[in-house]
Protein backbone atom coordinates (compact mmCIF):
# COMPACT_ATOMS: atom_id res chain seq x y z
CA UNK A 1 0.00 0.00 0.00
CA UNK A 2 1.28 3.18 -0.80
CA UNK A 3 -0.15 7.03 0.66
CA UNK A 4 -1.02 9.06 -1.99
CA UNK A 5 1.48 12.65 -2.20
CA UNK A 6 -0.55 15.89 -0.96
CA UNK A 7 0.77 19.42 -0.56
CA UNK A 8 -0.94 22.22 1.37
CA UNK A 9 -3.20 24.78 -0.16
CA UNK A 10 -3.46 28.40 1.18
CA UNK A 11 -6.07 27.98 2.91
CA UNK A 12 -5.01 24.97 5.30
CA UNK A 13 -6.25 22.00 3.29
CA UNK A 14 -4.40 19.30 1.95
CA UNK A 15 -4.44 19.19 -1.94
CA UNK A 16 -2.30 17.36 -4.81
CA UNK A 17 0.68 19.41 -6.34
CA UNK A 18 -0.88 21.59 -9.00
CA UNK A 19 -4.20 21.13 -7.73
CA UNK A 20 -6.85 24.13 -7.37
CA UNK A 21 -8.97 24.38 -4.22
CA UNK A 22 -12.63 23.29 -5.64
CA UNK A 23 -15.66 25.53 -5.54
CA UNK A 24 -17.78 23.99 -2.70
CA UNK A 25 -21.44 23.64 -3.53
CA UNK A 26 -23.25 22.89 -0.34
CA UNK A 27 -26.31 21.12 -0.32
CA UNK A 28 -28.13 19.56 3.11
CA UNK A 29 -27.62 16.16 4.14
CA UNK A 30 -30.43 14.45 6.29
CA UNK A 31 -31.49 11.40 6.77
CA UNK A 32 -32.86 8.99 9.62
CA UNK A 33 -32.29 5.54 11.31
CA UNK A 34 -34.56 3.50 13.12
CA UNK A 35 -34.37 -0.07 14.61
CA UNK A 36 -34.73 -1.37 10.96
CA UNK A 37 -31.67 -0.14 9.48
CA UNK A 38 -28.56 -2.36 9.55
CA UNK A 39 -25.33 -0.82 10.73
CA UNK A 40 -23.82 -1.22 7.13
CA UNK A 41 -27.00 1.47 6.09
CA UNK A 42 -25.70 3.35 8.44
CA UNK A 43 -22.26 3.28 7.37
CA UNK A 44 -23.26 4.06 3.70
CA UNK A 45 -25.42 7.24 4.79
CA UNK A 46 -22.63 8.67 6.51
CA UNK A 47 -20.28 8.15 3.28
CA UNK A 48 -22.32 10.10 1.59
CA UNK A 49 -22.18 13.53 3.88
CA UNK A 50 -18.77 14.93 2.43
CA UNK A 51 -19.55 14.55 -0.89
CA UNK A 52 -23.37 15.93 -0.72
CA UNK A 53 -22.54 19.14 1.66
CA UNK A 54 -19.68 20.13 -0.83
CA UNK A 55 -16.45 19.15 1.58
CA UNK A 56 -15.01 16.68 -0.61
CA UNK A 57 -17.31 17.73 -4.37
CA UNK A 58 -15.20 15.02 -6.41
CA UNK A 59 -16.08 11.28 -6.38
CA UNK A 60 -14.85 8.18 -7.85
CA UNK A 61 -16.22 4.48 -7.41
CA UNK A 62 -14.87 1.19 -8.73
CA UNK A 63 -17.27 -2.23 -8.85
CA UNK A 64 -14.69 -5.14 -8.02
CA UNK A 65 -15.24 -8.29 -8.86
CA UNK A 66 -12.91 -11.70 -7.31
CA UNK A 67 -11.69 -9.56 -5.10
CA UNK A 68 -8.92 -11.49 -3.24
CA UNK A 69 -9.89 -12.91 0.32
CA UNK A 70 -6.45 -10.99 1.84
CA UNK A 71 -7.13 -7.56 0.00
CA UNK A 72 -7.00 -4.78 2.20
CA UNK A 73 -8.71 -2.29 -0.02
CA UNK A 74 -7.19 1.17 2.13
CA UNK A 75 -4.42 2.87 2.64
CA UNK A 76 -1.48 3.41 4.74
CA UNK A 77 -2.82 6.56 6.22
CA UNK A 78 -6.31 5.81 5.87
CA UNK A 79 -8.08 6.23 9.50
CA UNK A 80 -11.33 3.87 10.15
CA UNK A 81 -13.72 5.96 11.67
CA UNK A 82 -17.08 3.28 10.97
CA UNK A 83 -16.66 -0.53 10.80
CA UNK A 84 -19.59 -3.23 10.44
CA UNK A 85 -19.72 -6.55 9.88
CA UNK A 86 -22.72 -9.04 8.82
CA UNK A 87 -23.22 -12.15 7.65
CA UNK A 88 -23.21 -11.65 3.98
CA UNK A 89 -21.07 -8.39 3.95
CA UNK A 90 -18.83 -5.81 5.31
CA UNK A 91 -18.94 -1.97 5.33
CA UNK A 92 -15.93 0.25 6.03
CA UNK A 93 -15.69 4.15 6.41
CA UNK A 94 -12.25 5.70 6.63
CA UNK A 95 -10.83 9.07 6.18
CA UNK A 96 -7.45 10.94 5.09
CA UNK A 97 -6.38 14.39 4.43
CA UNK A 98 -8.73 15.75 2.37
CA UNK A 99 -10.35 12.52 1.09
CA UNK A 100 -13.31 9.61 2.54
CA UNK A 101 -12.78 6.05 1.49
CA UNK A 102 -16.04 4.07 1.52
CA UNK A 103 -15.55 0.14 0.81
CA UNK A 104 -18.56 -2.50 1.14
CA UNK A 105 -17.46 -6.04 0.52
CA UNK A 106 -19.63 -9.05 -0.23
CA UNK A 107 -17.83 -12.27 1.01
CA UNK A 108 -19.85 -15.49 -0.68
CA UNK A 109 -19.60 -13.84 -3.78
CA UNK A 110 -16.03 -11.84 -3.88
CA UNK A 111 -17.50 -8.45 -4.81
CA UNK A 112 -16.65 -5.28 -3.66
CA UNK A 113 -17.86 -1.40 -4.15
CA UNK A 114 -15.04 1.16 -3.29
CA UNK A 115 -15.86 4.97 -3.54
CA UNK A 116 -13.72 7.83 -2.76
CA UNK A 117 -14.85 11.50 -2.23
CA UNK A 118 -12.07 14.48 -2.14
CA UNK A 119 -11.45 17.97 -2.16
CA UNK A 120 -10.30 17.16 -6.12
CA UNK A 121 -10.48 14.64 -8.91
CA UNK A 122 -6.80 14.05 -9.21
CA UNK A 123 -6.74 13.10 -5.14
CA UNK A 124 -10.49 10.62 -5.38
CA UNK A 125 -8.38 8.66 -8.55
CA UNK A 126 -4.78 8.56 -6.63
CA UNK A 127 -6.60 7.05 -3.22
CA UNK A 128 -8.87 5.05 -5.53
CA UNK A 129 -5.70 3.06 -7.50
CA UNK A 130 -4.06 2.45 -3.79
CA UNK A 131 -6.64 1.21 -2.50
CA UNK A 132 -7.61 -1.08 -4.95
CA UNK A 133 -4.33 -1.92 -6.07
CA UNK A 134 -3.86 -5.99 -6.75
CA UNK A 135 -7.07 -6.23 -5.14
CA UNK A 136 -8.70 -8.27 -7.98
CA UNK A 137 -7.21 -12.05 -8.43
CA UNK A 138 -7.65 -13.28 -12.07
CA UNK A 139 -9.41 -16.64 -12.37
CA UNK A 140 -7.03 -18.94 -13.88
CA UNK A 141 -8.07 -20.11 -17.82
CA UNK A 142 -9.47 -23.31 -17.83
CA UNK A 143 -10.00 -25.38 -20.90
CA UNK A 144 -14.17 -26.18 -20.26
CA UNK A 145 -15.05 -22.37 -19.61
CA UNK A 146 -14.93 -19.31 -21.63
CA UNK A 147 -14.68 -15.66 -20.11
CA UNK A 148 -18.54 -14.09 -21.10
CA UNK A 149 -20.23 -10.45 -20.49
CA UNK A 150 -23.13 -10.16 -19.19
CA UNK A 151 -25.36 -6.87 -19.93
CA UNK A 152 -28.04 -5.46 -17.70
CA UNK A 153 -29.48 -2.33 -17.27
CA UNK A 154 -29.45 -1.63 -13.21
CA UNK A 155 -30.65 1.52 -11.42
CA UNK A 156 -27.50 2.80 -11.95
CA UNK A 157 -27.87 2.67 -15.90
CA UNK A 158 -25.64 0.11 -18.43
CA UNK A 159 -23.24 -2.24 -16.39
CA UNK A 160 -21.48 -5.30 -17.55
CA UNK A 161 -20.14 -7.98 -15.32
CA UNK A 162 -17.67 -10.43 -16.44
CA UNK A 163 -18.06 -14.56 -15.89
CA UNK A 164 -16.03 -17.61 -16.33
CA UNK A 165 -18.92 -20.08 -18.25
CA UNK A 166 -18.71 -23.47 -18.43
CA UNK A 167 -18.54 -24.13 -22.03
CA UNK A 168 -16.95 -27.53 -23.49
CA UNK A 169 -14.96 -27.78 -26.85
CA UNK A 170 -16.59 -28.05 -29.91
CA UNK A 171 -14.98 -31.60 -30.60
CA UNK A 172 -16.12 -33.03 -27.35
CA UNK A 173 -19.94 -31.48 -28.47
CA UNK A 174 -20.41 -32.31 -31.96
CA UNK A 175 -22.18 -35.38 -31.80
CA UNK A 176 -25.21 -33.66 -30.37
CA UNK A 177 -25.95 -31.88 -33.89
CA UNK A 178 -27.63 -33.37 -36.90
CA UNK A 179 -24.69 -34.10 -39.64
CA UNK A 180 -26.20 -31.26 -41.54
CA UNK A 181 -25.88 -28.63 -38.56
CA UNK A 182 -22.89 -30.49 -38.19
CA UNK A 183 -21.13 -29.32 -40.89
CA UNK A 184 -22.66 -25.86 -41.50
CA UNK A 185 -21.51 -25.22 -37.31
CA UNK A 186 -17.67 -26.28 -38.76
CA UNK A 187 -17.64 -23.78 -41.22
CA UNK A 188 -18.74 -21.56 -38.71
CA UNK A 189 -16.26 -22.13 -36.04
CA UNK A 190 -13.22 -22.01 -38.68
CA UNK A 191 -13.72 -18.37 -38.72
CA UNK A 192 -10.76 -16.49 -37.67
CA UNK A 193 -12.20 -12.76 -37.99
CA UNK A 194 -10.19 -11.82 -41.09
CA UNK A 195 -13.27 -12.52 -43.32
CA UNK A 196 -16.64 -11.79 -42.05
CA UNK A 197 -19.55 -11.95 -44.50
CA UNK A 198 -22.56 -10.89 -43.04
CA UNK A 199 -23.19 -9.48 -38.94
CA UNK A 200 -26.13 -11.73 -37.95
CA UNK A 201 -26.48 -14.87 -36.59
CA UNK A 202 -29.37 -16.91 -36.67
CA UNK A 203 -30.05 -20.22 -34.47
CA UNK A 204 -33.67 -21.02 -34.80
CA UNK A 205 -35.34 -24.54 -33.65
CA UNK A 206 -37.54 -26.00 -30.74
CA UNK A 207 -36.10 -25.60 -27.55
CA UNK A 208 -33.94 -27.92 -25.91
CA UNK A 209 -31.81 -28.81 -29.31
CA UNK A 210 -29.00 -27.33 -28.10
CA UNK A 211 -28.51 -23.40 -29.70
CA UNK A 212 -27.33 -22.07 -26.58
CA UNK A 213 -24.92 -25.03 -26.38
CA UNK A 214 -23.48 -24.50 -29.89
CA UNK A 215 -23.29 -20.39 -29.14
CA UNK A 216 -20.61 -21.42 -25.83
CA UNK A 217 -18.50 -23.62 -27.84
CA UNK A 218 -18.56 -20.70 -30.76
CA UNK A 219 -17.55 -18.48 -27.71
CA UNK A 220 -14.55 -20.94 -26.86
CA UNK A 221 -13.50 -21.45 -30.42
CA UNK A 222 -13.33 -17.68 -30.86
CA UNK A 223 -11.71 -16.46 -27.73
CA UNK A 224 -8.09 -15.21 -29.47
CA UNK A 225 -10.30 -12.69 -31.50
CA UNK A 226 -13.53 -12.27 -30.20
CA UNK A 227 -15.39 -10.72 -27.11
CA UNK A 228 -18.72 -12.54 -26.41
CA UNK A 229 -21.61 -10.44 -24.70
CA UNK A 230 -24.65 -12.06 -23.53
CA UNK A 231 -27.34 -9.24 -23.08
CA UNK A 232 -29.93 -10.36 -20.70
CA UNK A 233 -32.46 -7.75 -21.77
CA UNK A 234 -32.71 -7.48 -25.28
CA UNK A 235 -36.08 -5.50 -25.44
CA UNK A 236 -34.88 -2.84 -22.95
CA UNK A 237 -31.67 -2.90 -24.86
CA UNK A 238 -33.40 -1.92 -28.13
CA UNK A 239 -36.01 0.19 -26.46
CA UNK A 240 -33.14 2.27 -24.60
CA UNK A 241 -30.86 4.38 -27.27
CA UNK A 242 -28.41 5.27 -24.92
CA UNK A 243 -28.43 1.37 -23.07
CA UNK A 244 -27.76 0.78 -27.11
CA UNK A 245 -25.13 3.19 -27.21
CA UNK A 246 -22.98 1.77 -24.44
CA UNK A 247 -23.08 -1.40 -25.77
CA UNK A 248 -22.56 -1.24 -29.16
CA UNK A 249 -19.37 1.31 -28.11
CA UNK A 250 -17.72 -1.37 -25.83
CA UNK A 251 -15.09 -0.06 -23.16
CA UNK A 252 -13.03 1.38 -25.61
CA UNK A 253 -10.00 -0.20 -24.03
CA UNK A 254 -7.43 -0.86 -26.79
CA UNK A 255 -6.49 -4.65 -25.44
CA UNK A 256 -10.24 -5.44 -26.17
CA UNK A 257 -10.65 -8.00 -28.81
CA UNK A 258 -11.47 -6.40 -32.47
CA UNK A 259 -14.42 -8.16 -32.89
CA UNK A 260 -17.38 -8.46 -30.41
CA UNK A 261 -20.17 -11.30 -30.28
CA UNK A 262 -23.56 -9.66 -28.73
CA UNK A 263 -25.53 -13.12 -27.71
CA UNK A 264 -29.54 -12.43 -27.11
CA UNK A 265 -31.38 -15.34 -26.10
CA UNK A 266 -34.71 -16.22 -26.90
CA UNK A 267 -35.67 -13.14 -29.19
CA UNK A 268 -38.42 -14.61 -30.88
CA UNK A 269 -40.89 -11.64 -30.46
CA UNK A 270 -37.92 -9.09 -31.73
CA UNK A 271 -37.26 -11.46 -35.10
CA UNK A 272 -41.00 -12.35 -35.89
CA UNK A 273 -42.89 -12.02 -38.41
CA UNK A 274 -44.76 -9.11 -37.08
CA UNK A 275 -41.98 -7.86 -35.28
CA UNK A 276 -42.96 -4.44 -37.80
CA UNK A 277 -46.14 -4.15 -35.98
CA UNK A 278 -45.09 -5.30 -32.25
CA UNK A 279 -41.71 -3.81 -31.77
CA UNK A 280 -41.09 -2.00 -35.63
CA UNK A 281 -38.52 0.43 -33.54
CA UNK A 282 -36.70 -2.38 -31.80
CA UNK A 283 -36.25 -4.74 -34.78
CA UNK A 284 -34.90 -1.06 -36.98
CA UNK A 285 -32.04 -0.87 -34.32
CA UNK A 286 -31.54 -4.29 -34.26
CA UNK A 287 -31.06 -4.01 -38.02
CA UNK A 288 -29.24 -0.50 -38.21
CA UNK A 289 -26.27 -2.66 -35.48
CA UNK A 290 -25.81 -5.06 -38.24
CA UNK A 291 -25.27 -3.13 -41.32
CA UNK A 292 -26.36 0.56 -40.91
CA UNK A 293 -25.06 3.96 -39.46
CA UNK A 294 -24.96 2.85 -35.89
CA UNK A 295 -22.91 -0.54 -37.07
CA UNK A 296 -20.54 1.55 -38.81
CA UNK A 297 -17.14 1.29 -37.58
CA UNK A 298 -17.97 -1.33 -35.02
CA UNK A 299 -16.83 -4.48 -35.59
CA UNK A 300 -19.90 -6.40 -34.10
CA UNK A 301 -21.59 -9.04 -34.61
CA UNK A 302 -24.93 -10.32 -33.36
CA UNK A 303 -26.16 -13.90 -32.55
CA UNK A 304 -29.47 -14.51 -31.73
CA UNK A 305 -31.60 -17.89 -30.60
CA UNK A 306 -35.31 -18.22 -31.40
CA UNK A 307 -37.57 -21.03 -31.19
CA UNK A 308 -39.54 -20.05 -34.32
CA UNK A 309 -39.22 -21.68 -37.76
CA UNK A 310 -37.02 -19.98 -40.39
CA UNK A 311 -40.08 -19.08 -42.67
CA UNK A 312 -42.03 -17.06 -39.85
CA UNK A 313 -38.78 -14.89 -39.39
CA UNK A 314 -39.02 -11.37 -40.23
CA UNK A 315 -37.83 -11.01 -43.90
CA UNK A 316 -35.53 -8.01 -43.11
CA UNK A 317 -34.16 -10.12 -40.62
CA UNK A 318 -32.88 -13.19 -42.98
CA UNK A 319 -32.52 -11.34 -46.24
CA UNK A 320 -29.28 -12.09 -47.83
CA UNK A 321 -25.98 -10.39 -47.55
CA UNK A 322 -27.16 -9.21 -43.62
CA UNK A 323 -26.62 -12.95 -42.28
CA UNK A 324 -23.57 -14.61 -41.72
CA UNK A 325 -25.44 -17.63 -40.81
CA UNK A 326 -28.82 -19.16 -40.66
CA UNK A 327 -29.05 -22.32 -38.43
CA UNK A 328 -32.02 -24.52 -37.82
CA UNK A 329 -30.69 -26.67 -34.68
CA UNK A 330 -32.99 -29.67 -34.86
CA UNK A 331 -33.61 -32.69 -33.40
CA UNK A 332 -31.18 -35.65 -34.14
CA UNK A 333 -32.72 -38.27 -36.21
CA UNK A 334 -33.83 -41.39 -35.29
CA UNK A 335 -30.93 -43.01 -36.09
CA UNK A 336 -28.23 -40.53 -35.04
CA UNK A 337 -30.41 -40.58 -31.33
CA UNK A 338 -30.33 -44.35 -30.98
CA UNK A 339 -26.35 -44.00 -31.65
CA UNK A 340 -26.00 -41.55 -29.27
CA UNK A 341 -27.69 -42.93 -26.71
CA UNK A 342 -26.72 -46.49 -27.34
CA UNK A 343 -30.37 -47.91 -27.07
CA UNK A 344 -33.64 -47.08 -29.05
CA UNK A 345 -35.86 -47.09 -25.53
CA UNK A 346 -38.14 -44.10 -25.20
CA UNK A 347 -36.90 -42.42 -28.72
CA UNK A 348 -39.91 -41.77 -31.13
CA UNK A 349 -39.76 -42.32 -34.88
CA UNK A 350 -39.28 -38.45 -35.13
CA UNK A 351 -35.44 -38.69 -32.88
CA UNK A 352 -34.86 -36.72 -30.02
CA UNK A 353 -34.17 -33.20 -29.00
CA UNK A 354 -30.97 -32.81 -27.54
CA UNK A 355 -32.29 -32.23 -23.52
CA UNK A 356 -34.73 -35.47 -24.41
CA UNK A 357 -31.60 -37.47 -24.82
CA UNK A 358 -30.06 -36.20 -21.88
CA UNK A 359 -32.77 -36.83 -19.83
CA UNK A 360 -32.98 -40.74 -21.00
CA UNK A 361 -29.16 -40.77 -20.33
CA UNK A 362 -30.22 -39.80 -16.71
CA UNK A 363 -32.84 -41.87 -15.74
CA UNK A 364 -35.16 -38.83 -15.54
CA UNK A 365 -38.59 -38.79 -16.42
CA UNK A 366 -40.73 -35.84 -17.63
CA UNK A 367 -43.40 -34.56 -14.62
CA UNK A 368 -46.68 -34.41 -17.20
CA UNK A 369 -50.20 -35.05 -17.00
CA UNK A 370 -51.87 -37.58 -18.67
CA UNK A 371 -53.90 -36.79 -21.46
CA UNK A 372 -56.61 -38.24 -20.05
CA UNK A 373 -56.68 -36.72 -16.83
CA UNK A 374 -56.43 -33.01 -18.50
CA UNK A 375 -59.39 -30.78 -17.24
CA UNK A 376 -58.57 -28.50 -20.13
CA UNK A 377 -57.75 -25.61 -18.12
CA UNK A 378 -53.96 -26.23 -19.33
CA UNK A 379 -51.04 -27.80 -18.06
CA UNK A 380 -49.00 -24.96 -16.27
CA UNK A 381 -47.86 -25.00 -12.46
Amino acid sequence: MRTPHQSVDRTGGRLPDGAAAPAHASLPLSGSVDDGDRLVDVVDLLALDAFVTGREPFGRTSHLENVRADAPLTTDDARVVRDAAEEDGHGRLAVGDGWTLHVTRWKQSRRARVTVTATSAELAESVLAIAIEDAVEEPAPASDSVPIGFWHYGPHGPRRVQREIDAAPWHRIRMNYAEPVTRTLERLMALDGSTVDGRLLLLHGEPGTGKTTALRALAQQWRSWCQVDCVLDPERLFGDPAYLMSVALGSGDQDEPRWRLLMLEDCDELVGGDAKAGAGQQLSRLLNLTDGMLGQGRNALIAITTNDDLGTLHPAVVRPGRCLASIEVGRLPYAEAVAWLGTSAGIGPHGATLAELFALRGGTRPVTVPASHADGTGLYL
